[in-house]
């Protein structure tokens, strides 16, 4: 088991000690952000199946089920997390189900589905953006979606600094890899990828881009830290829509 597998096993153990606070947000309207919703709003009113890569806690797959899909596969490999998000989508009664499986390499067959959901720090721990790309292509029907909604690649440059925002000595946006140094993955290696990077290999793997927005918002704060990077003057997140 690779540093950064074993950092994300370490991550699952969360998930398993607050599985409760875990439901009881993913059964909230918070789970997807609105942004998310407007985005998606006509793909899941005709009640998509969805396949989520690298489903983690499993909380935003609840929330599509409830918002229309008519199911949701998510696939992630901590074998330990993959059992925590199948029990929260057991106690929901929801069409959810969940595999242990890599990306690329996902364990579906080719066009099984409508919508490929993912993100919210996914893409960093991807090593070959042109195979995770093909590999999402792949098992989607003529037609079908990819939405991704993620941190957006200059946030690994943002200081926690609460007076003002800084960028932080030590990170480039234009390096390919650096270790993470805070929760939840800490000691991890991640992937640096550019804007311009993940947008380019889409359109290479076969995609049409429909729609790509950036927010000021973060998608994930760190408790009630309140830093001046996440204050309206950087963006923070991203959303894109693609299709097949």
């Amino acid at each position: 088991m690779d540093q950064t597998q074993q950092a994300w096993e370490a991550v699952a153990g969360k998930y398993e000690d607050e599985s409760d606070e875990i439901l009881a947000f993913a059964l909230s309207e918070q789970a997807l952000w609105p942004a998310e919703r407007e985005v998606l709003a006509e793909i899941l009113a005709a009640a998509p199946a969805v396949v989520h890569p690298q489903s983690g806690d499993g909380a935003d797959d609840i929330a599509l089920a409830r918002a229309g899909a008519r199911s949701v596969l998510g696939v992630d490999y901590s074998p330990r997390a993959v059992a925590a998000a199948q029990r929260r989508a057991d106690q929901a009664g929801l069409p959810v189900r969940y595999l242990v499986g890599t990306l690329p390499g996902l364990p579906v067959e080719d066009g099984d589905y409508d919508l490929v959901y993912t993100g919210k720090g996914a893409l960093i721990w991807m090593r070959d953006l042109d195979a995770w790309a093909r590999d999402l292509h792949r098992v989607l029907r003529p037609g079908g979606h990819l939405f991704i909604y993620e941190g957006h690649p200059a946030v690994p440059l943002w200081t926690w600094d609460t007076d003002e925002p800084r960028i932080r000595p030590d990170r480039s946006y234009f390096t390919r890899s650096f270790v993470n140094d805070t929760f939840p993955a800490n000691g991890a290696v991640e992937t640096q990828w550019t804007l311009g990077e993940i947008v380019t290999t889409l359109i290479r793997a076969g995609f049409t881009i429909r729609h790509l927005a950036e927010y000021a918002e973060p998608f994930w704060r760190w408790g009630d830290l309140r830093a001046a990077a996440w204050e309206g003057r950087l963006p923070n997140a991203f959303s894109l829509l693609a299709e097949r």
